[in-house]
């Protein structure tokens, strides 16, 4: 007979379920690039006299190569560009090396062709803001789209130094001190395109 004053039944035990950890996962983020870090110094090398080509693979190293022969320019600065590289050239002490090129001396000459230059504009590149200021000795122009091109990025500086950058998306390449026969062979690819370069309309509507 069922007593209704009877406590309910124990509940039955459930089996006991095993858990194991799948371990921890690693997330991987893209490399992310700084446009202004605390800090930028040149390399330690002198344009003209250091002999050895200085590769590198990093942001921090193809920055200081960048600032070296910019700073120790005294008479042209090419630069032959896809889109003004913002990670690379975006960047405070860029922008005051060359500034400092240009008022050194009112025949020193920054040239720069470019591929595209509409990031540029819509981000406000600082090079382009300098531009602004000092355009009598600071030209920019595109390059022809039906110009047989390379799909790099370098940078001359004088007659003996040479930044390259086989894809201009990546922190990777080699800087020269003092290598005229490389110079040279690189500043006749920029003059031979410079002189088939177009002005540019964006340019034109950023610079009014």
């Amino acid at each position: 007979m069922h007593d209704e004053n009877a406590p309910p039944p124990a509940p039955a035990e459930l089996n006991s379920i095993e858990f194991q950890s799948p371990g921890r996962f690693a997330v991987h983020n893209p490399e992310s690039f700084s446009n202004d870090p605390a800090q930028a110094e040149p390399a330690p090398f002198t344009l003209g006299q250091h002999l050895p080509m200085e590769r590198f693979s990093n942001l921090e190293l193809v920055r200081a190569h960048c600032l070296a022969l910019l700073q120790q320019a005294r008479r042209t600065l090419c630069l032959y560009s896809h889109e003004l590289e913002p990670w690379l050239l975006n960047h405070s002490s860029v922008e005051q090396a060359c500034s400092d090129f240009l008022r050194a001396h009112p025949r020193n000459q920054l040239r720069i062709l470019l591929r595209d230059s509409s990031r540029a504009v819509h981000d406000g590149h600082r090079l382009l803001q300098l531009n602004k200021r000092l355009s009598s000795n600071f030209h920019i122009r595109k390059l022809h789209p039906d110009y047989p091109s390379e799909e790099i990025s370098f940078l001359l500086a004088d007659r003996s130094g040479l930044l390259v950058l086989p894809q201009p998306s990546r922190a990777e390449g080699y800087a020269l001190y003092q290598d005229g026969v490389r110079n040279r062979q690189r500043q006749e690819q920029f003059d031979r395109a410079w002189e088939t370069s177009l002005s540019d309309s964006n340019l034109r509507s950023f610079l009014l």
